[in-house]
């Protein structure tokens, strides 16, 4: 579970400026404090010098330390219920000075050892979730505003159950995919059937979903990726071919790629070379993927070469969408 670069810098920042923004409040609070009560600067003086007095004796040679360092314990706890009655009087809380980490399992340092602290997690996620949303209408999708009502009920002429009762199914595959990410028995998905029935939205519910779980996401429409996988081998320019071979390493690697609109390229050679590097690739080092497209499995094996069907047919489960065009419901019902 390896985040973005992009998303990790961008977390780490925040985690940064939240812990620098702290250490502002508190050093407002500080001087706040000591203007209103001069002992407690003292106070705090003297107790930063009974660390050092206690670091001293212990150090010193020739006599048993315990004893001198029993004292200055003493005299500091004396010190700091003192500091304690002086807040207390004035109405800050005991504690009002000292430095307490937004999360105490980390130190605000968003790192336990080498494993990555929840509360960075939690600022990766929201931040993969942004970077999701400039492609990816993460508003109001969620499994949970998703509508089974707009899918009839009634037979469907080919198919052997009603649109809803097929959808009925997909979701429960989706939801059960995103939820169980990594654990679920199906790896990839390729969603396929006509426009406007929902294959973007349910894309939109796994991505936030896996998101939001702590893996990495990433998704863009195919003519995108082979874009940049053309750039990434043909360009001139050098910055764009940095660019490209950042956003190719992305597509090979995250743990969750969404391909959406498949077909809608041109079928190139080199796109015919590039999608079955991208599939092969993903499928080798056991990374999961999610397709949307217009066209059918036999659509795919008229368009693509052999391989490519081959991958398609073999390692993703087809999820099939039919029923009336959700758009045109929703605009005749405005």
């Amino acid at each position: 579970m390896a985040y973005e670069a992009v998303v990790l810098r961008r977390a780490t920042q925040r985690l940064e400026e939240g812990r620098k923004r702290r250490e502002e409040d508190l050093d407002r609070r500080r001087r706040e404090i000591y203007a209103q009560l001069p002992r407690v600067a003292e106070i705090d003086r003297e107790l930063r010098g009974t660390i050092l007095d206690i670091i001293r004796a212990s150090l010193r040679n020739g006599s048993d330390p315990v004893p001198p360092i029993e004292v200055l314990r003493d005299k500091n706890l004396s010190l700091q219920a003192e500091r304690a009655q002086l807040l207390l009087s004035r109405g800050y809380p005991e504690d009002a000075l000292d430095d307490r980490p937004a999360c105490a399992k980390c130190n605000d340092t968003g790192w336990r050892g080498a494993v990555m602290c929840d509360c960075l997690k939690v600022l990766c996620a929201q931040e993969q979730i942004k970077e999701l949303s400039r492609l990816l209408d993460l508003g109001e999708q969620s499994f949970d505003t998703f509508r089974l009502d707009y899918y009839s009920p009634l037979p469907w002429p080919g198919r052997d159950i009603s649109p809803r009762e097929n959808m009925e199914m997909v979701y429960e595959i989706c939801l059960n995919y995103a939820q169980k990410f990594g654990r679920f028995y199906f790896n990839n998905l390729f969603l396929s059937g006509p426009p406007g029935l929902g294959k973007t939205f349910l894309s939109a519910c796994i991505a936030r979903t896996v998101s939001e779980n702590g893996f990495s996401v990433v998704y863009d429409t195919a003519v995108n990726i082979f874009t940049q996988f053309e750039a990434q081998k043909f360009s001139r320019d050098m910055d764009d071919t940095r660019q490209a071979r950042d956003e190719t390493r992305r597509y090979l690697s995250c743990d969750l790629l969404i391909l959406d609109d498949l077909g809608s390229e041109m079928t190139t050679p080199f796109v015919q070379s590039a999608l079955y590097t991208l599939l092969n690739t993903r499928l080798t080092a056991e990374k999961k993927t999610v397709i949307s497209s217009n066209l059918s499995m036999d659509d795919v094996q008229r368009r693509y070469s052999p391989q490519i069907a081959s991958r398609l047919a073999g390692e993703y489960r087809v999820l099939p969408f039919f029923g009336e065009d959700i758009r045109l419901l929703r605009k005749n019902q405005m």
